[in-house]
């Protein structure tokens, strides 16, 4: 490769060369990691010298032989920058007192619209924790407590032994019967079911669930596990309902039975 080839870098960044020229320093420039690392040390030298005019090219070139012009010219472009970088911050001040007039402005407007009146703070829907109640409050669960009474025949039991409480309200549906049921006092951890008795002697589990380790209306978590099922069986047709702990071997045991 001749050693004109490798003078071309500077022209070629400038964009100088004709198209046979630039496409011949193209070819050598794939292969010649010299070119191609001084050619990439021109890029910022070549991006200033993008942003002087022809003018200013002239000037440059006539300071060269003169040097009290090229002081003058140096002065002139201090100056230039001076003013350039004070019309930018006035500028910005000014759009700055724009936009807080137009802020004051449509801050003023909304305060008249809204008038004098009071602000009446929304109440805020927050998802239900469990908490333990108040010292005094009432117990809460299915029809407790609650804004609306749960639809159903109410029947309740407190097992003696267990301590486990149950609430029970029965529907009667075409399809048989629905049992809305709320649990206190059973503690964790453990595996139940829902046994629904009928009068002819019949079983039947109509529910099953685990209890974490905190339990349900306990010390730990007071809230009540309130769950729904549903029996074939007829409101009349039911002796007795009672929910069950299941060990791992599947033995299972009464914890509570309510009697419609």
């Amino acid at each position: 490769m001749s050693r004109a080839d490798h003078m071309d870098v500077a022209a070629y960044a400038l964009g100088v060369l004709d198209e046979q020229d630039t496409a011949r320093f193209e070819e050598h420039l794939a292969t010649c990691w010299a070119c191609a690392a001084e050619l990439e040390t021109m890029v910022p030298v070549v991006g200033l010298l993008s942003g002087i005019d022809g003018e200013t090219m002239t000037a440059l070139e006539q300071t060269a032989t003169d040097p009290r012009l090229l002081d003058r010219t140096l002065m002139a472009v201090r100056a230039d920058r001076r003013r350039t970088r004070l019309r930018q911050l006035l500028a910005t001040a000014a759009a700055v007192v724009v936009l807080g007039g137009l802020t004051a402005i449509g801050f003023h407007s909304v305060l008249e619209d809204v008038g004098p009146t009071d602000v009446v703070a929304e109440p805020t829907v927050t998802t239900p924790v469990d908490v333990p109640p108040t010292p005094g409050s009432p117990p809460t669960g299915l029809g407790i407590g609650g804004p609306n009474e749960v639809e159903g025949d109410q029947v309740t039991a407190t097992d003696a032994t267990t301590g486990v409480t149950a609430t029970m309200f029965l529907v009667e549906r075409d399809y048989g019967t629905q049992i809305n049921f709320s649990l206190g006092r059973l503690p964790g951890p453990r595996t139940c079911r829902l046994v629904v008795v009928r009068a002819d002697a019949g079983s039947e589990v109509v529910s099953t669930w685990s209890v974490p380790e905190s339990g349900y209306g306990t010390n730990t978590r007071a809230q009540e596990l309130e769950l729904t099922a549903a029996t074939a069986a007829k409101k009349d047709q039911i002796k007795q309902i009672q929910v069950q702990s299941v060990d791992a071997r599947g033995v299972a045991s009464p914890l509570v039975t309510v009697k419609p």
